[in-house]
């Protein structure tokens, strides 16, 4: 990609502003890290607050008497039945039961509001409109995304919005932010509480500027983004999850609600129902390394008597669990916490083990 054709968010001039160390990512110039660097500000984000600028996510407006019923011919998750005010992880998937993308979709009252992943917007927003009939499926291109994450997000963005206090993991709501109406939504993609935040573009520099006057609040790249991720035991869409690999080896189960289980009627449902009744052949698990080395994505995992049972999908160092961690794919009858396994690094086979995740705990208010 050519550096002209390379988009920048709202928020551009304020990286480089703050010294950003700025990479190309699904088409966008966005911050790998500042000056306080990956490891300093993933630990920030774990004990004080961190500001994400996440406006190269896509949002979208899906409108329509029979909206949620529609989605629901996409996805295997329970969204006709979605209160208002309420947000559900979901994901699309194909006629053969991969997922097609992961997304958050919410239930706005007057429509669904819809948060896809910035790598697959071209994919998914037409499949939308070509897919929801009767709907009228809106991209907002003039609305910033804002992620505050961490255990003083709450105290950083209430000072502004008191209403945000009262949200649970999973909320949301319009509300006057700093003299615009913006949508505050409770969650987020590192285990720790905080909030995303759509802003009208315009006034996205002005408010982030004003949030950041908080000295517990510091401005976090795309780098701590994923070691936080990582340890939270979060899926990354193209590496965990792919069009190949379907919600029950990926072991997401939980987002498929029981109505959905019992009546199918999604895309690929004949492959994840037997799933779901006969257990898949292998499941995404955490693997620890023993040693210091880290397994990076496509290391092998090999039994303890040699044979290859599955594959790193990703990996790195945790800053918090100060070690190692990884997540991949197994045979399940290798699957259970605490089996013996081993990585083949660079043409050594390494001792790891796999282990229950998250790595480290997560901490969203319920």
């Amino acid at each position: 990609m050519s550096a002209s054709n390379i988009k920048k968010t709202p928020l551009y001039d304020l990286h480089m502003e703050l010294g950003a160390k700025m990479v190309e990512f699904a088409g966008w110039s966005m911050p790998i890290n500042y000056p306080m660097g990956i490891m300093g500000e993933h630990h920030h984000c774990r004990n004080k607050a961190a500001l994400f600028d996440v406006s190269h996510m896509a949002q979208v407006i899906v409108r329509g008497e029979n909206r949620a019923k529609a989605f629901e011919a996409l996805v295997p998750s329970n969204i006709d039945g979605l209160p208002v005010g309420k947000a559900r992880y979901t994901f699309f998937t194909n006629d053969e039961g991969g997922i097609m993308d992961d997304l958050i979709v919410s239930n706005a009252g007057d429509y669904l509001f819809v948060v896809v992943n910035a790598a697959m917007r071209d994919q998914d927003i037409p499949h939308m409109k070509n897919n929801l009939t009767g709907c009228e499926v809106i991209e907002i291109t003039d609305h910033a995304l804002l992620a505050i994450q961490g255990p003083a997000a709450e105290s950083v963005v209430a000072k502004h919005a008191p209403a945000a206090a009262d949200l649970k993991f999973m909320e949301t709501m319009e509300v006057d932010f700093l003299g615009t109406t913006c949508r505050i939504s409770r969650l987020g993609y590192t285990g720790e509480d905080g909030y995303e935040i759509s802003i009208p573009q315009g006034e996205a520099t002005r408010i982030a500027k004003i949030l950041l006057e908080d000295e517990n609040l510091a401005p976090v790249g795309l780098g701590a983004r994923d070691s936080l991720r990582l340890e939270a035991g979060l899926c990354l869409y193209g590496n965990d999850i792919d069009a190949t690999t379907s919600p029950v080896e990926a072991q997401l189960n939980w987002a498929m609600q029981k109505r959905r289980r019992e009546e199918g009627g999604f895309p690929g449902a004949d492959r994840i129902l037997k799933e779901l009744a006969e257990g898949p052949t292998r499941k995404l698990v955490g693997i620890q390394p023993l040693g210091r080395a880290p397994a990076r994505q496509g290391v092998e995992v090999v039994s303890m008597d040699g044979t290859s049972i599955g594959q790193v999908t990703s990996g790195g160092f945790g800053p918090t669990f100060e070690g190692p961690v990884a997540l991949g794919y197994v045979a399940s009858e290798f699957a259970a916490p605490d089996t013996d396994v081993q990585l083949s690094v660079r043409g050594k086979l390494l001792p790891a083990k796999i282990v229950k995740t998250p790595f480290v705990q997560q901490n969203y208010k319920r």
